[in-house]
């Protein structure tokens, strides 16, 4: 049974995560996943068109470790986050399933195709695909699913950058014939080594610090993120207890 935090359908589960999204490649229906960062879930709450694009995915997983630590903190409970970094490594080394890499630069694509053919080598014949900068709306989702619907990807991994990538798998999906969407932000910066961007060391992931490595990376962006970030979540917080004492 799917669950609300801060309004929002999260699963905490690594094993369900898996299982769903394998069942929806198994069954070849379009469908849509969501790594919900810190980020997300702030701007989820303030625009009503990416909590919708939130809450029709298949399932959402928590890309911050902060979201399960405070929903630990409310309702005692004992929440590990997943993030997008992991589930992108662990299913791009299935050989036997075909992808599609969507979105970031040229220049990023080429630098993550030419790493991701060391973990698997079949990554070689796929589409890696970059896209205009534009708003939402200007996307030509027909042309965009054509594209994919020719190819018959099992995956379509999608790099935007939240709000964007959400509300952009949820006006493509209706127009694709199977494939699951994962939104996965920055992750293709990540792996690509043509791009300044990297992830977290794993000792500074383990702290729950990658935020403050991330603003190391981009402190005039990321700044300006986080202290929104900021600002915003006492209030989310407060909002999220008194659901919580209502429930009692």
């Amino acid at each position: 049974m799917k669950k609300k935090y801060f309004n929002i359908y999260l699963e905490f589960d690594k094993e369900e995560i898996n299982r769903i999204i394998s069942d929806a490649i198994i069954s070849g229906a379009p469908a849509y996943v969501c790594a919900v960062d810190s980020n997300s879930l702030v701007n989820a709450n303030e625009n009503s068109e990416h909590l919708e694009a939130l809450n029709n995915s298949l399932t959402n997983l928590s890309d911050s470790a902060w979201i399960p630590l405070l929903i630990n903190r409310i309702y005692h409970t004992n929440y590990h986050n997943y993030t997008g970094a992991d589930l992108f490594i662990k299913w791009v080394q299935s050989c036997n399933l075909r992808h599609f890499f969507l979105g970031s630069k040229p220049d990023i694509l080429e630098g993550l195709k030419d790493n991701l053919l060391k973990i698997n080598s079949s990554i070689t014949d796929m589409q890696f695909e970059a896209l205009p900068f534009k708003d939402v709306e200007n996307f030509d989702y027909l042309q965009i699913a054509k594209m994919i619907n020719e190819d018959k990807p099992d995956i379509i991994w999608v790099s935007l950058g939240a709000p964007k990538q959400e509300q952009f798998m949820n006006r493509l999906n209706p127009y694709l014939n199977k494939g699951v969407m994962i939104g996965i932000g920055a992750v293709f910066k990540f792996y690509s080594d043509k791009s300044a961007i990297n992830r977290s060391p794993r000792w500074i992931i383990n702290l729950k610090l990658e935020w403050l490595y991330r603003i190391s990376q981009e402190p005039r962006r990321m700044f300006r993120r986080y202290g929104h970030i900021f600002l915003s979540l006492p209030k989310l917080i407060i909002n999220e207890i008194k659901i919580r004492n209502s429930l009692k």
